[in-house]
């Protein structure tokens, strides 16, 4: 990713922020790359269940061992693809609760960036 795009996609990587229509109420994320006149940023809560799920068993170079991935529904709306973190797969269920948190998601080398986003969790009780 080029450090350009990184910041200009800061607001919804970093803190889960979409647009809410004042007229309509709907509620975008990712946000529309245009803003129509009466799109608002919204700060999404971070909450939501997963709609559906799988296990990736082959990895690639960035990622040298399985991992999982999920539809997530979020509270307010809007379903999301991410990554799940903190959890074995045989725990993982269709409608398991699940927060936001920041981690890496990547290294672009020893003169690069360290790009940091969103992935889900289940939902600490």
């Amino acid at each position: 990713m080029e450090l350009a795009k990184h910041w200009r996609i800061k607001s919804q990587r970093y803190r889960l922020e979409g647009t809410r229509n004042e007229q309509t109420g709907q509620i975008r994320f990712p946000p529309p790359a245009i803003l129509g006149p009466d799109d608002q940023p919204y700060a999404l809560s971070g909450k939501g269940e997963v709609w559906s799920f799988t296990e990736i068993k082959q990895g690639t170079d960035e990622f040298e061992r399985a991992y999982l991935v999920a539809m997530i529904t979020l509270a307010e709306g809007p379903m999301i693809t991410a990554q799940l973190t903190d959890v074995d797969a045989s725990d993982v269920m269709i409608g398991l609760r699940v927060e936001v948190v920041t981690r890496k998601l990547r290294d672009l080398g020893p003169d690069g960036l360290l790009v940091y986003g969103y992935k889900f969790r289940p939902v600490l009780e």
